[in-house]
């Protein structure tokens, strides 16, 4: 998203909350990236900026800071928590963003009848550039982020019933990693997003996403750019994000979803499955999206520069 404002010209900062391995400032995709250290002067950069945008934890700070000093605040939102409205609610907001249709209804019914709301709600889905994930497919059934919560028990039980079968276990980037010591689970760590197509789809045959809470499920769009099958539990935000192309199961029906895989062994099955996931890869360009958030951003900032 900072991408494409850089792409119309804009200056981007993002100033990390937590500690990294480099101390001295970088860039990445034409975005200025300042390490945290102590006493850090991210408050009066932040002062001189046209607009401030935030995520996650680090939105208390981050709007503190912006309406102390008069600047828009813009703030991602990536679940539906009470964490997430809280301190939208605690004053000013120029513009929320959230990542699906179901989440901006969330939203809207959250801050229906408060007094504070934001100014502007906008879905920007997370943005996935098919070209840049796009791969033949490989032989794995693979789960992303090895956590309680995104099912690793689930993909551990499969690997136990398939053990002819070869699984692919990512580490996540947050969260208690659970991955299963089995002899046919291959277990990576944690990558960078741009090791994703090469180490990770370009193994898989399948993704598996069981999670019990997912707001969108950017891993599903990622995989479907190579016409990989996502089989996921019907959480609102993957009914959303996979649409006709997922295959759903309820992640507590383990016999469910030995089934859908041994139905994709059907190389016709397989196929029409593949050619869905291309579609919606298709029908999720994010093209017209950051054109939007690019238009919202640029009209926050004009309004805190127009004359009074």
């Amino acid at each position: 998203m900072l991408r494409a404002l850089v792409s119309r010209g804009h200056a981007a900062e993002v100033w990390l909350s937590q500690w990294a391995a480099s101390r001295d400032p970088y860039e990445v995709d034409g975005v200025r990236v300042v390490p945290h250290s102590p006493g850090g002067s991210f408050a009066s950069a932040a002062a001189r900026a046209d607009a401030l945008v935030s995520h996650l934890e680090n939105v208390p700070l981050t709007a503190c800071v912006a309406r102390g000093h008069g600047v828009p605040m813009v703030v991602v939102c990536h679940n539906t928590f009470d964490l997430t409205w809280q301190p939208i609610a605690a004053g000013s907001t120029a513009l929320v963003v959230v990542n699906s249709e179901w989440m901006l209804a969330e939203a809207q019914q959250h801050f229906d009848g408060q007094m504070r709301r934001p100014d502007r709600m906008l879905v920007v889905r997370p943005p996935v550039h098919a070209n840049e994930y796009r791969t033949r497919p490989g032989d794995c059934i693979t789960l992303i982020n090895c956590t309680a919560t995104k099912g690793i028990g689930v993909l551990a039980e499969l690997a136990e019933r398939l053990s002819d079968r070869k699984f692919l276990a990512v580490r996540g980037g947050y969260g208690e990693q659970q991955p299963p010591d089995l002899l046919n689970v291959l277990v990576l760590d944690h990558m960078d997003g741009r090791r994703m197509r090469d180490e990770v789809y370009a193994r898989t045959r399948l993704l598996l996403m069981p999670s019990d809470y997912e707001s969108w499920g950017r891993v599903g769009v990622e995989a479907m750019a190579s016409g990989i099958p996502v089989l996921a539990h019907p959480t609102e935000g993957l009914t959303e994000s996979l649409g006709a192309a997922g295959l759903f199961q309820d992640r507590n029906d383990i016999d469910a979803w030995q089934k859908a895989i041994e139905a994709l062994d059907d190389p016709t099955v397989y196929r029409a499955a593949s050619r869905r996931a291309k579609a919606r890869s298709k029908a999720l360009d994010p093209t017209a999206d950051l054109s939007t958030w690019c238009d919202a951003v640029e009209e926050v900032c004009d309004a805190r520069t127009a004359p009074r």
